[in-house]
């Protein structure tokens, strides 16, 4: 008996990486899976059904899915291929991304469009038509105990030099979240964000080097970049045990972090109308420098 027996869920970008590591863990756990990649993955066998025909050697049920998410049909699609093939959807796993860093003023038109279409627009199409399902289901009185995570990144909740299109996609990917936990809890769906750092293809150059570091002397404490570390938090918020909604974690190797969003930390105010010059010398003890880069 697993966690999430008798679950479906839809995994985005499950070819790879995070995406290849939920897909593993969601059905050891019980769940049947719909394994998303996108077409430029397809060869002679699609990375999707690479990781379906490991799910099924294992004694696992799933279904491999090729399409973009950015792409509306695809998000109606992926909703269709879960019901027709299993007869419900319970959770969707929006994690499908890729990186093309550079530094704002030699950013072209086309990195910012291709990152802000799959990281951003690419959670909120699957998310819609899944949203949708959901609600019909409520109101013909159905039964739904559903969950959404949604994937977000520290360069996107502390802001990241040349990463520009990916911040500002995967900050939207944040407040997105908290939209829909508060549009959809009333449909029985809880909807939660993971900003995950492990080594995937996305992350290789930049957590590549990371790859000769040991921590400790125990082996069992030296697999921090395993993708596998952020499955088993996935599947906990996947899963009946967990009845949170709304939130936004980090998670890296042992680690896990809770976030409280934007939040005003000091106010000031006037007796009359803000001057430049009194607001010069209200905000002089302000940090010239912007905050460090510190997502964990």
């Amino acid at each position: 008996m697993g966690v999430l027996d008798g679950r479906v869920a839809v995994i985005t970008g499950g070819g790879h990486g995070l995406g290849r590591a939920y897909a593993l863990r969601f059905a050891a756990e019980g769940a049947q899976v719909v394994v998303n990649s996108r077409p430029v993955d397809e060869g002679a066998e699609s990375s999707a059904q690479a990781v379906v025909n490991e799910i099924e050697r294992a004694g696992g049920a799933a279904v491999a899915h090729t399409g973009s998410v950015s792409d509306w049909k695809t998000g109606a699609a992926l909703v269709e291929c879960a019901v027709s093939t299993f007869g419900r959807l319970d959770v969707l796993v929006n994690n499908a991304g890729f990186l093309r860093d550079k530094m704002l003023f030699g950013m072209p038109e086309s990195d910012w469009d291709d990152v802000v279409a799959v990281h951003l627009k690419g959670q909120f199409v699957p998310l819609r038509f899944a949203a949708a399902y959901w609600r019909e289901q409520h109101k013909a009185g159905n039964p739904v105990q559903a969950a959404v995570i949604n994937t977000t990144a520290g360069a996107g909740l502390h802001g990241n030099v040349g990463q520009a299109n990916y911040a500002a996609a995967k900050a939207g990917a944040a407040a997105l979240s908290l939209v829909a936990a508060r549009e959809l809890q009333r449909y029985g769906v809880r909807v939660n964000t993971i900003s995950p750092l492990a080594l995937t293809r996305m992350s290789e150059a930049v957590l590549g080097p990371l790859k000769t570091v040991q921590p400790s002397a125990e082996p069992a404490k030296n697999d921090d970049l395993d993708p596998d570390n952020i499955a088993a938090l996935a599947v906990f918020l996947a899963s009946p045990k967990c009845a949170t909604t709304g939130q936004v974690f980090n998670a890296f190797g042992r680690r896990l972090g809770i976030y409280r969003g934007w939040t005003v930390v000091e106010r000031l105010e006037s007796e009359t109308r803000w001057t430049v010059d009194a607001l010069a010398a209200a905000l002089a003890h302000l940090p010239s420098d912007p905050p460090p880069f510190d997502p964990m």
